[in-house]
């Protein structure tokens, strides 16, 4: 809105760079162009503000679906006065002398045109698709059929308008229809996922498998290592017998052999001792075969006294002393 202030009966008009003022006095334009600022007589003047800033107008609106479902669209249409004489020719922009307000709603009557324009075409391009297909290929194609029915408008040009752009926000069926077409998705989603959690624990599963598979063959293997340590073993103690029985045997042999030695010279030493003795008992006897016997019972009592113990003292009692004596007496008389 332009800024107008008073002044002596004058008004002094300061409009903005994104607005192109119109100024008539008497039937003739005296002031046309944007960031005006100049004096007026309000009583006389005729004024126009057109915005020529690019401007956005937000659209929601309801249309049926191929199918009959109803869908919610969401777009914004970007737009610029590009004429502005001609949309002040053909919409009431003017604007109060005194306090610089549009007397009209002209910006409401271009959101009204360009809404239903819109309208027209997006509800044509539904019309003959069906709820599914508008919903995963029905942006871009409302866009550009709206965008394509804007371009070749005539009435937009006419007015001086511009189309500068074209969104479709979003197409939504209502909720119950959104529920109903999201429950299969969350179904395969969940699908999906129970596919997803049941392949990992199969995997788990071949995994803790595969892992009690090489415990067990580690376990065989060690078993089997452990059998031929034990025949290995078997075989070592079976071996080191054999050689402790032939050494035994060798040994005794020896020994044997070492015993029948000894006791063969044993008995020859006893037979050469034995023939020696013999020999010189036989010689004793030679020698003494021609004594007398009286020297014979003498040398008699000498060995045996020889061989007797040894006698440190005797005692002789009445009895035996008496009777030693008589036969002394004995002796000695005969």
């Amino acid at each position: 809105m332009a800024d107008i202030t008073r002044r002596l009966g004058w008004r002094h008009l300061r409009g903005a760079p994104t607005a192109h003022i119109r100024h008539h006095r008497g039937g003739k334009l005296l002031h046309d162009g944007p960031g005006l600022s100049f004096r007026y007589r309000a009583l006389s003047a005729a004024l126009s503000e057109v915005p020529v800033d690019d401007r956005e107008l937000a659209m929601t609106f309801h249309a049926r679906t191929a199918d009959f479902q109803d869908l919610a669209v969401q777009a914004t249409v970007t737009y610029r006065i590009s004429d502005p004489a001609v949309a002040a020719a053909r919409l009431d922009f003017s604007i109060d002398p005194d306090t610089g307000a549009w007397r009209g709603t002209p910006l409401e009557q271009l959101g009204t045109l360009l809404t239903e324009t819109a309208q027209q075409h997006a509800l044509d391009v539904l019309a003959r698709t069906p709820l599914a297909s508008a919903l995963v290929d029905g942006v871009s194609a409302v866009r550009e059929r709206v965008a394509a029915g804007l371009a070749a408008e005539p009435r937009l040009p006419a007015t001086g308008i511009e189309i500068v752009a074209v969104r479709v926000v979003a197409l939504r069926p209502e909720p119950e229809v959104e529920r109903a077409l999201r429950t299969p998705a969350r179904e395969l989603i969940q699908q999906e996922a129970d596919r997803a959690t049941y392949e990992r624990r199969a995997v788990a599963v071949e995994r803790e498998r595969a892992i009690a598979e090489n415990e067990l063959a580690s376990q065989i293997e060690l078993a089997r290592r452990e059998e031929q340590l034990v025949e290995q073993r078997g075989t070592n103690t079976r071996r080191e017998a054999e050689e402790h029985a032939a050494a035994d045997a060798v040994r005794a042999e020896a020994e044997a052999a070492r015993s029948v030695r000894l006791a063969r010279a044993e008995a020859e030493g006893v037979r050469e001792v034995g023939d020696a003795k013999a020999q010189a008992q036989a010689a004793w006897l030679r020698v003494h075969a021609d004594v007398d016997v009286a020297v014979l019972h003498a040398l008699t009592g000498t060995r045996l006294a020889e061989n007797l113990p040894r006698v440190d003292s005797v005692t002789i009692s009445p009895d035996v002393l008496t009777g030693l004596l008589a036969r002394l007496g004995d002796g000695e008389r005969a």
